[in-house]
């Protein structure tokens, strides 16, 4: 390696030294990682890895952030007050999580307005299922009982993430998400137990509509999956996409049976030898065209956060006058 430094000119020397340096921080890189140590934001990381990071976690950030508008849909027409209430504190959790998730990705060196505008524009993807309507009130449940459900488990393995600052964001996420999960199955199951036949029926049409959407937010089949390999090699995702998703068939399938409600799937049927369920096939074209932006809402899910980012300029711009005036007045003292 020196002897071909000694052949080249002082450009060319530079730039084989810095090779060489990096090739070593890549080793250390891939030596704790695969001892499983956490990656700290101030920590050397190679660029694939950090733009991965990136994608991954402002893709999450705007799922968590445009997740509320189908909600929001709901809160003036909830059935009680006491579902109101839930439904508010559930929407402003998701809130929550868009902001924890938006600042993890800050630490990566991206700013914040980055990764709006280029959600705004529709370069940025957001999770599919968030371009479907919700009809009725069982809508409301069914999200939280199926979209959070799988949510909870596509997240836990996350809280493991090797990047530490999304890792610790997770955390508390999975909390939320949890009490989300069990807030969707009791509104069901009231519904189911104490309703009249026509709820039960909006029951059983809302799981109709959302169970096959919320099989394709675990992501394309392990064999279509783009980034799957190397997200695992850098102990960014835990679990591959198709054992995610069968993990939650078979819990889903159990839980299903407790409502009193089908899911829609005539191949759903135990495996004993395989000691889980069986299940049809999964209409990947409508997955990749409500991700090519053509599905019922996106241009509606889009139009609205634009519509909220421009009616909030003024907030913004409040708060930079008021803290540049903070920091005049400090600089004065």
């Amino acid at each position: 390696m020196y002897t071909q430094a000694m052949d080249v000119g002082p450009k060319e020397e530079r730039k084989a030294l810095r090779s060489a340096e990096e090739a070593q921080l890549e080793q250390r890189f891939d030596e704790r990682i695969d001892a499983g140590g956490l990656i700290e934001a101030k920590d050397w990381m190679p660029d694939h890895y950090r733009k991965t990071l990136v994608r991954q976690i402002s893709q999450h950030a705007h799922s968590e952030i445009v997740g509320m508008l189908p909600e929001g849909n709901w809160v003036t027409r909830a059935p009680t007050l006491k579902r109101k209430t839930i439904l508010l504190a559930k929407i402003q959790d998701e809130a929550g999580h868009g902001l924890y998730l938006y600042s993890a990705a800050e630490t990566l060196g991206v700013s914040r307005d980055e990764l709006l505008a280029a959600l705004h524009s529709g370069k940025a993807k957001y999770s599919s299922i968030f371009n479907y309507p919700t009809l009725t009130w069982a809508d409301v449940g069914v999200i939280g009982w199926l979209v959070d459900g799988a949510a909870i488990m596509n997240q836990v393995p996350l809280t493991r993430c090797s990047y530490a600052p999304y890792a610790r964001a997770m955390v508390r996420i999975c909390r939320e998400e949890s009490f989300h999960q069990r807030q969707g199955f009791d509104a069901l199951n009231v519904m189911m137990r104490e309703g009249t036949p026509a709820q039960r029926d909006m029951v059983q049409d809302a799981v109709n509509r959302w169970w096959w959407p919320s099989l394709m937010m675990f992501g394309p089949p392990d064999a279509e999956s783009v980034h799957g390999t190397q997200s695992t090699r850098w102990g960014i995702k835990r679990i591959s996409n198709d054992d995610l998703r069968q993990k939650f068939i078979d819990a889903t399938a159990q839980q299903a049976d407790v409502l009193g409600v089908s899911l829609p799937d005539p191949l759903l049927k135990w495996n004993e030898a395989r000691g889980h369920y069986d299940f049809g096939p999964i209409d990947w074209a409508e997955f990749w065209r409500v991700v090519g932006g053509h599905g019922a809402c996106n241009q509606e899910r889009l139009a609205a956060r634009v519509k909220a980012w421009d009616d909030g300029a003024w907030v913004r711009e409040a708060a930079l006058a008021h803290a540049r005036k903070q920091h005049t007045k400090e600089q004065a003292a």
